[in-house]
């Protein structure tokens, strides 16, 4: 049988989630102060790439459409009719990119794979977010993503493209809308690297 939270009275209840609130709230200012000091981050020009995509070659600065940024998600590549799971986990929850545009951010996804490669997994995911092949460019060892998946954010003055952030790992996984749900929910993600009470269920991350 699944192990179950305690069961408390309501004031015990209270004063808990109170502590765990407090907590929660110190949390939230750490965000705002890293928030402040990431836009104050300068910026680095980047150089002139050429992708294709599905309606052909497609720049970096053509990326970026009519908006002036550019938020640009790195899928991995991991061969030949193999897909990143975590990739496409995180794909599956890129949504409402048309709130993005309305501030004024441009989203692309890019990889190493081959178009054809990416053509057909994105039909075959239903997915519309729009995406580009890296391959045959140096794009990727550029951005430092070292072969694995990466969300950089630029900028653009006029034609010419700066890069401002990038983040990977953990960075990009508070980005995501499950996980985060899950993490407010009892029993958590469920995944086996995370500190839980002994009894809940876990499982390894892509099991």
């Amino acid at each position: 049988m699944t192990a179950l939270p305690a069961v408390v009275s309501a004031e015990e209840w209270e004063q808990a989630r109170a502590e765990l609130l407090a907590a929660e709230k110190v949390a939230t200012r750490v965000q705002d102060q890293l928030a402040a000091q990431r836009r104050r981050l300068p910026m680095v020009r980047f150089g002139e790439y050429t992708f294709q995509s599905p309606t052909g070659p497609v720049t970096l600065l053509e990326l970026f459409g009519e908006q002036q940024q550019l938020a640009l998600y790195q899928f991995m590549n991991v061969g030949p009719k193999r897909f990143c799971p975590g990739c496409t986990n995180f794909t599956n929850q890129v949504t409402y990119l048309e709130g993005l545009a309305s501030d004024g951010v441009a989203w692309a996804t890019v990889s190493d794979m081959p178009l054809d490669q990416m053509s057909g997994y994105w039909k075959k995911q239903g997915w519309t977010v729009p995406f580009a092949s890296s391959a045959d460019t140096t794009f990727s060892a550029d951005c430092g993503a070292g072969g694995g998946f990466l969300l950089s954010v630029f900028l653009r003055d006029g034609d010419t493209v700066y890069r401002t952030y990038s983040t990977g790992q953990r960075g990009v996984d508070r980005l995501m809308f499950v996980p985060n749900i899950l993490d407010l929910a009892p029993y958590g993600r469920q995944e086996e690297w995370e500190d839980s009470p002994a009894g809940w269920p876990q499982h390894p991350t892509y099991g």
